[in-house]
This record gives C-alpha cells, sequence and structure tokens, in this order.
C-alpha cells in the first residue's frame, strides 16, 4: 500500500534527511587513504547517538539476507555497488568510495547516498586500479546528473516512469551500465515502502505522482556498460560482474505541490 504523507510528516521525514545529510557530510571528510571502512561506521554510529535517532541499517534482515546487517553505513569501495559491509580493510588512494546511509528520527526515516574518490584522485598508488581519476570522476558526476534529472522529473502529474526514464537517458547516454533489478523506493515509517522506483523505464508510464508521496531516487552506475553483478561471500555485497568501478547517489524526496523537495540536504 502506499502511504500519502501529511505536510507535517514531510516536515519529520526532513528533520531525519537532516541527520542524514550532517553524519554523511562528516563521513565524506574523514575519508582519506589509511582510514578503515569500519571506522567511518564508528563515526556514524556516534553521531546518530548524538543527535537522538536510530540506525536504519543495524539489524535489517531481509529474506534474502543471510543474517541482520552489522553496520550503520553501507561501504561500497571500486567494484562494490551498493550494501557493502564495513570492513578493516584501509582505504587506498584513488579508491572509488560509495556510501549509503539511513536513520529514523521520532519515527521517520530518511535514506541518502554519495561517492567520491578517496584523497587526491590519483589510483597510480592503488594496486589493481581498474580506472583513472578522471573517468572515475566522470562516472560519480554523471551518476549525480543522472539522480538530478530524476528528481526534476518527478513533478505532481507526472508519472512513475518518466522518473525512471530520465535517469537512464543520462547513464545510457554516456555508455554506463546500471545495476539490475534495483531501484528507488518509498520512504517513511519504514525504510523500504511501496512504490518501487525504476532507474530505468518508458515516459508516461506507471504509478501517476501526487501530493504527499515521498521516494528515495537512487542510480547505480557501472562503468563497464554492463548491468550484470555478483553477491560477495558475505551475502550482502553487490559487486559489478565485469569487476568495472561503480557508483551511487541518492537522495529521499517528497512531491509537493509545488515540485519535488529534496529531505537529504544539510
Amino acid at each position: 500500500m502506499i502511504e500519502l504523507k501529511t505536510p507535517g510528516e514531510i516536515d519529520a521525514i526532513d528533520a531525519a534527511g537532516s541527520v542524514v545529510a550532517r553524519i554523511l557530510a562528516a563521513v565524506r571528510e574523514r575519508a582519506a587513504p589509511g582510514v578503515r571502512p569500519s571506522e567511518l561506521d564508528a563515526l556514524a554510529s556516534d553521531m546518530i547517538a548524538e543527535a537522538g535517532a536510530v540506525s536504519s541499517f543495524r539489524g535489517y534482515h531481509p529474506r534474502w539476507a543471510p543474517g541482520p546487517y552489522p553496520g550503520v553505513l553501507c561501504v561500497s569501495v571500486n567494484d562494490a555497488v551498493v550494501h557493502g559491509i564495513p570492513s578493516r580493510t584501509k582505504l587506498r588512494e584513488g579508491d572509488l568510495l560509495s556510501v549509503d546511509f539511513a536513520v529514523h528520527l521520532d519515527g521517520w526515516c530518511a535514506d541518502a547516498a554519495f561517492s567520491v574518490v578517496v584523497g587526491n584522485g590519483d589510483p597510480a598508488s592503488a594496486v589493481g586500479s581498474a580506472s583513472s581519476a578522471s573517468s572515475d570522476e566522470k562516472l560519480i558526476a554523471t551518476t549525480e546528473a543522472a539522480l538530478e534529472a530524476g528528481i526534476a522529473a518527478a513533478q505532481p502529474g507526472a508519472q512513475m516512469g518518466d522518473v525512471g526514464h530520465a535517469i537512464g537517458q543520462v547513464a545510457r547516454g554516456a555508455g554506463y551500465g546500471m545495476l539490475a533489478d534495483h531501484g528507488g523506493h518509498g520512504v517513511g515509517r519504514s525504510m523500504h515502502e511501496e512504490p518501487h522506483v525504476p532507474n530505468e523505464a518508458k515516459p508516461r508510464r506507471g504509478l501517476r505522482l501526487r501530493p504527499g508521496l515521498v521516494i528515495a531516487i537512487e542510480p547505480m552506475l557501472h562503468a563497464g556498460g554492463k548491468d550484470s553483478y555478483r553477491h560477495d561471500r558475505d551475502g550482502w555485497t553487490i559487486r559489478t560482474a565485469d569487476g568495472s568501478r561503480a557508483a551511487h547517489a541518492e537522495h529521499t524526496i517528497a512531491i509537493t505541490e509545488n515540485g519535488p523537495r529534496i529531505l537529504t540536504l544539510p
């Protein structure tokens, strides 16, 4: 069932989104060569407690997962697209880092993600680097542009296919692949609600977007141009099947009478 939110409930999700944005900014600033993803997770965990919020990730256990998720962040590096468990392996110069994060505050959830190149962006010192810094930056910029296009298309009276079409046009136009069978989702009292938000679709198809609908839009692009993926043995981490690097960008937005309102900004 799709639940439309009241203006007051959207404000409550925006408050959760402000916490998400503030913590992601701190994580982004802390990420550097030599820092362990587990340290980023600990930083976020401390900040969640200080904000009086609750992690939406830690303990989350969907049917397909082997066990509850152990962290408060999803930290995916290089060919890991999403759902990377924060490890103790130190980040290296030139790694492509993607961080996904959500919290509940006063019973309402917000969800966002970013990607960034670690350090000065020179992957020459990173053993086994699959791409140059410039190509990684282009991949990230295109992922962010696809997110912006999806948000711009999320107008009241438009249809869900318009959002997926806008995202797909940017991604495919740049020659990138996208994570097959994955996309955005509704957000509210739960982290994952109806409806599904596709990253590729035909325009003028699907659910009519009405004021009060709150969704997370999250393109996930693959540098190799293919959509296929594989799971790590941990049962959570999703990697590109061809080993190419990936980027992820996400915002939680509300459809309003005046257009899309981004709820995960600082």
